[in-house]
């Protein structure tokens, strides 16, 4: 008898490890038709609008490539001087000395706004090949996370098709792609818990990615409470294991900015700029577009009632970066941006370090998405770009849970129409409209679908769907009615309409994070 149940349970668990290698296969079929699918479709958009952060990259080709290592921060022939972390530049020299056989004037310092048609094949050519960085993340984190075919299909279409992916690195222009691959593959392997062996790893990979991009920094305190509760508070080795991941990271700093030990002061200078102002030049959906509009309004009714006779002009509608002050509230400094950011943290970082609740992955990944916002919300002279850091990685965890899928639908349609702007060429237009309004629908049907119930409250879902409203106001109607007057104004209505979702999600996903409100998770847990 006990020979047959072991024959039955071997056969049992050879259909389950052959169910589990079919079903990875057919997982890994998907993301590679996706993402060559994808990859189609950025091909066609090679030939459209890119803004000056492609002459940005293609200058640092150039000083990497031209001038000596003490030069590479020093160098001001162009006003897009380099202003990343060490392991960037390196990666520009890499390219370079790719570039050189495409069209070598594009490494040329003085060859200022160079544009060939060989340069933008080759720039727009690099993003769309180091999407596979990307693409491999977003495998290898559905992997950990997702529990069913169903859920990482769901994850794999949405993650490679990514809306402000597509219009922020394929036509806009840069890497955040590559960059947000790497943060994903980090992410997977310190979340393997149960495998410590791959916490190491982790932790080196999210080390070369702050060397590589410092906007990282915005999460960076999550990675430590986390590696911390997960990996240091363990069996009784703190000490040990706190020196190995100590050394990673050391190690890793010492590679990237010694060669640049005697220009250091200039290498952090350039890093944190704080003389560009608090926002943007043109305003990120954040609590301070929130903190102008008040201040602007505030200063209009004032003027109506004579209370105030400032002769300034509209404070930060210009589109410029530089320092602003307000004319009705008080100017926050970087100082005061860093504590609010920083206090707008501390309880999800306690929760994650100090409570039992949130031991699970889920709660690291729920945290760094909150602190990715609390940075995006807060910081001082915040890229609108930056809200992919926090979209991103819910993805994968709407995927899996319906909380989290409701705040994902919110935040990523608020996140994804604060970006439209960016692209301000008419004759993109129509494609703005057609990639909020496909991903909205989308999301609504397939969550809706996934989880056999309608996600959003009424409110919501009317928030949501007045986002295409306001594009097609931004770039059609408001040129109607006003011509070419007060350009700004539509940008500032988009940037405070977005910020409202943005936020609102933040203090709804925030109030669900403290409660340890995921009854999925605390079913499994107790199974």
């Amino acid at each position: 008898m006990n020979i047959t149940n072991d024959k039955n349970i071997s056969v049992s668990k050879k259909a389950k490890d052959v169910k589990s290698t079919s079903e990875e296969w057919d997982a890994s079929k998907i993301v590679f038709r996706v993402l060559l699918l994808v990859s189609c479709f950025k091909i066609l958009l090679i030939p459209t609008y890119h803004s000056t952060d492609f002459e940005v990259h293609r200058n640092w080709l150039a000083i990497t490539y031209s001038l000596p290592l003490k030069e590479w921060y020093v160098n001001i022939k162009s006003q897009w001087t380099l202003d990343y972390p060490p392991f960037f530049a390196w990666f520009e020299y890499f390219l370079s000395q790719i570039a050189r056989f495409v069209d070598d004037n594009m490494l040329k310092v003085e060859n200022l706004n160079y544009a060939s048609f060989n340069t933008v094949l080759f720039q727009r050519g690099t993003v769309i090949f180091l999407d596979l960085v990307y693409a491999y993340g977003v495998k290898e984190i559905g992997k950990v996370f997702c529990s069913s075919f169903d859920e990482y299909l769901i994850f794999i279409v949405f993650s490679l098709c990514n809306i402000g992916l597509l219009l922020v690195d394929h036509v806009h222009f840069q890497y955040n792609g590559f960059l947000l691959g790497i943060l994903l593959l980090a992410v997977a392997n310190v979340s393997k818990i149960n495998k410590q062996v791959a916490i190491l790893p982790g932790t080196l990979l999210f080390a070369i990615l702050l060397n590589l991009k410092h906007i990282y920094l915005y999460v960076t305190p999550v990675f430590i409470v986390w590696l911390l509760r997960s990996y240091c508070i363990n069996e009784g080795s703190f000490f040990r294991r706190l020196f190995a991941l100590g050394s990673i990271v050391i190690t890793t700093l010492i590679i990237s900015f010694g060669p640049f030990a005697s220009q250091l002061s200039q290498v952090i200078s350039r890093l944190f700029p704080f003389k560009r102002g608090l926002v943007h030049a043109y305003w990120a959906a954040n609590a301070w577009a929130l903190y102008i509009g008040v201040d602007k309004a505030t200063c209009l009714i004032l003027k109506q009632l004579e209370w105030l006779k400032s002769t300034r002009t509209a404070v930060m509608t210009g589109g410029l970066v530089q320092e602003q002050a307000f004319l009705v509230l008080p100017s926050p400094t970087p100082a005061v941006t860093f504590l609010v950011t920083i206090c707008t943290m501390l309880p999800a970082l306690y929760c994650l370090l100090c409570k039992k609740e949130y031991t699970n992955p889920k709660q690291f990944v729920r945290c760094l998405v909150l602190c990715a916002l609390c940075s995006f919300i807060f910081g001082w002279h915040v890229h609108e770009k930056a809200i992919l850091t926090a979209i991103i990685p819910l993805c994968v965890l709407a995927a899996t849970n319906k909380n989290d899928a409701r705040i994902y639908i919110i935040l990523s349609s608020a996140g994804h129409a604060a970006l439209l702007p960016l692209l301000y060429m008419d004759n993109l237009t129509p494609l703005k409209i057609l990639l909020i309004s496909v991903h909205m629908i989308a999301s609504f049907l397939t969550f809706s679908r996934k989880f056999d119930t309608g996600l959003l409250y009424s409110y919501e879902y009317l928030y949501v769907i007045n986002l295409p409203v306001l594009t097609v106001y931004e770039t059609i109607v408001h040129k109607l009615i006003f011509y070419e007057k007060l350009p700004f104004l539509p940008l500032a209505f988009i940037s405070i309409y977005c910020a409202v979702g943005i936020t609102y999600s933040w203090v709804v996903y925030y109030y669900m994070f403290l409660r340890c409100s995921d009854a999925d998770d605390i079913k499994k847990k107790g199974q």
